[in-house]
Parts: structure tokens; sequence; C-alpha cells
């Protein structure tokens, strides 16, 4: 028992170690950003335009507009999204951002679906603003994305 206390304390010291000395937000609290691209979804090729609302330091807030193309139909669809950001828990530099969350929506086409699912993200900031991103969607609708970032 003493052991796996010891174990507890080792990674626990060593994870508030890490956070201590490593990275910040890559959007501070009241920042804003804006996304675009494309994808890869169930219901075809989605054009996305997103934008993040930094409500804390490791939280943003984002709704969503996506435009599908199909074979033969044109998906719209709006959602929200809420992020937790772990740069400052795991210690990465503010450069890089890696999220994860879930979102609520829908799309509407042929028939109108529910867009309820998870996201794993992140993002490659080539200088002070400008950032690729890429994003992995699970659930019902949309899915894989890759495009630009831009904060403000």
């Amino acid at each position: 028992m003493k052991r796996l206390y010891l174990i507890i304390a080792l990674l626990s010291s060593t994870t508030l170690i890490m956070a201590q000395a490593g990275g910040v937000a890559p959007l501070a609290k009241g920042q804003n950003q804006i996304n675009f691209g494309l994808g890869f979804s169930g219901f075809g090729i989605p054009a996305y335009v997103s934008f993040d609302f930094a409500v804390h330091k490791d939280v943003t807030i984002t709704p969503q507009v996506n435009v599908v193309l199909d074979d033969d139909v044109v998906w719209f669809g709006a959602m929200l999204k809420a992020d937790y950001h772990w740069n400052y828990l795991i210690g990465i530099p503010n450069n890089w951002d890696f999220y994860s969350g879930a979102r609520l929506g829908f799309l509407t086409g042929d028939d109108f679906e529910l867009d309820l699912g998870l996201q794993i993200g992140g993002r490659w900031y080539w200088n002070e603003s400008w950032a690729l991103n890429l994003e992995f969607g699970g659930g019902t609708g949309f899915g894989t994305t890759l495009g630009v970032s831009k904060k403000f």
C-alpha cells in the first residue's frame, strides 16, 4: 500500500512540475479566433467556419456553421462546441494547442439530422496569430476537418 501512495505522489509531483514549467494557453481568456477549412464526413465534403471564444484559459465555446456538398444534396449545419485545451495541464508550448470536447447541433438537407458528438484536435501556430488545425470528430454528424485558424 505504501508503494501505491509513493507512486501516486511521484506522478502528482511530476504532473505539477510539468504544468508549472510548461506552456500557456494559446488563447487567453477574452481572446477570439476564427477557423475555416474543409473536411470529410459521412454526409460528403464539409466546408466550415467557426469562431472560438476563450471563456477561461483552458476552455473555449465555439459556434460553427457547415456547408456539406453531397452528390446531389447540399446540407447546411450549425453547431455549438465546447472544448478543453490541455496545454497548461500537460505543459506543452503555446505554439501548439491540443484540445478535446463535445458538440451539439444539426444538419439539414433532405432530412433533419441531429449532430451530437465528441471531437479531439490540435493546432500548430507558425507565428503569433496564424495556425494550421486538424480535428477528428465522432458521433452522428460532422467528421474530420483540416483548416486554418487566425487569432485576433
